[in-house]
C-alpha cells in the first residue's frame, strides 16, 4: 500500500505542476454554475434542490474526464518512461491503482468546490441533503468509471488525442444506452430481456436511480465493478504492451 501511495501522491502532484490541474477544476466550475443557474434554471425552478447541478454531470464528464485520463499511460509510453517505471519494485497493479487514484481524487476536488453550491441552496430553503449526499456519491462514482475506462483506452495508444477521443466516444456509448428515446428504437427488434440488459449497462440509468436518494446495492455495485473490471483491463493492456 506504501508504493500505491507514493505513485498516487507522485501522479496527483504533477497534475499540480502542470496547468492540466487548474484549467481542469476551473472549466469544472464555471460550466457546472452555468449549467446550474442559466441551463437549468436553478431559481426558476423556486425548489430548493440541486437536480439541475447534478442532472449535467454525466455530460460534463463525458467532456472532462478524458481529459485527466487521456495522459495517464499514453505519455507514458509515447516518451518511453513506461519502461523506466516497470522496472521499479512496483507491481503493474499498484502503478494502475496508484495512477487511478489520483485521477479520483483531483475529480473529488472539484466537486469538493461546488459545495458552495450546497451551501446557497441550504441558505435559500431546506433541500433533502441525504439526497443530495447520496448524488455527490453517485457523481463521484461514476466519474471514476468514466475514469477507470479512459485508463484503459489510454493504455492503448501512445497518442493523449486518439485516448481522448476513444474515451469520449465509448462514454458517450455507455451513457445513452439507457435512455429512453435510445431504448424506443430497440423496442420491436429485439426481446424485452435484452432492452432490459442494454439499460442495465447504462451509466445514467444507475447514476438516476442513486439521484432519487435511494442507495441500492445493485447500483454501488454497478460503478464498483465497472471501475474494477477497467482496471484490470488497464493492467492486462500494459502487460501486453510490454511483451
Amino acid at each position: 500500500m506504501n508504493r500505491v501511495a507514493t505513485i498516487t501522491a507522485r501522479e496527483l502532484a504533477s497534475y499540480f505542476t502542470t496547468p492540466l490541474a487548474y484549467v481542469f477544476l476551473v472549466i469544472f466550475l464555471v460550466l457546472n454554475g452555468v449549467c446550474t443557474f442559466y441551463l437549468g434554471g436553478m431559481f426558476e425552478r423556486g425548489q430548493a434542490e440541486l437536480t439541475p447541478f447534478f442532472d449535467f454531470h454525466p455530460w460534463l464528464y463525458l467532456l472532462l474526464v478524458p481529459a485527466v485520463s487521456m495522459n495517464s499511460w499514453a505519455e507514458e509510453r509515447r516518451t518511453g518512461t513506461l519502461e523506466l517505471l516497470l522496472t521499479l519494485p512496483v507491481s503493474i497493479g499498484q502503478a494502475v491503482i496508484g495512477k487511478f487514484l489520483a485521477g479520483w481524487i483531483m475529480i473529488a476536488i472539484a466537486l469538493a468546490l461546488t459545495v458552495p453550491i450546497w451551501i446557497t441552496v441550504n441558505y435559500l430553503g431546506s433541500p433533502d441533503n441525504g439526497v443530495i449526499v447520496a448524488n455527490y456519491l453517485g457523481s463521484w462514482l461514476m466519474a471514476g468509471a468514466y475514469l477507470a475506462l479512459g485508463c484503459c483506452l489510454s493504455a492503448a495508444t501512445r497518442s493523449q488525442v486518439v485516448a481522448f477521443v476513444l474515451t469520449a466516444t465509448l462514454g458517450f456509448l455507455l451513457l445513452i444506452v439507457g435512455l429512453p428515446q435510445v431504448l424506443v428504437a430497440f423496442r420491436g427488434m429485439v426481446a424485452s430481456p435484452v432492452i432490459d440488459a442494454i439499460a442495465a449497462m447504462s451509466y445514467q440509468t444507475h447514476f438516476q436511480s442513486i439521484g432519487r436518494g435511494v442507495l441500492e446495492i445493485r447500483d454501488l455495485a454497478f460503478f464498483t465493478v465497472q471501475i474494477a473490471g477497467w482496471l484490470v483491463a488497464t493492467g492486462l493492456m500494459i502487460e501486453l504492451k510490454k511483451t
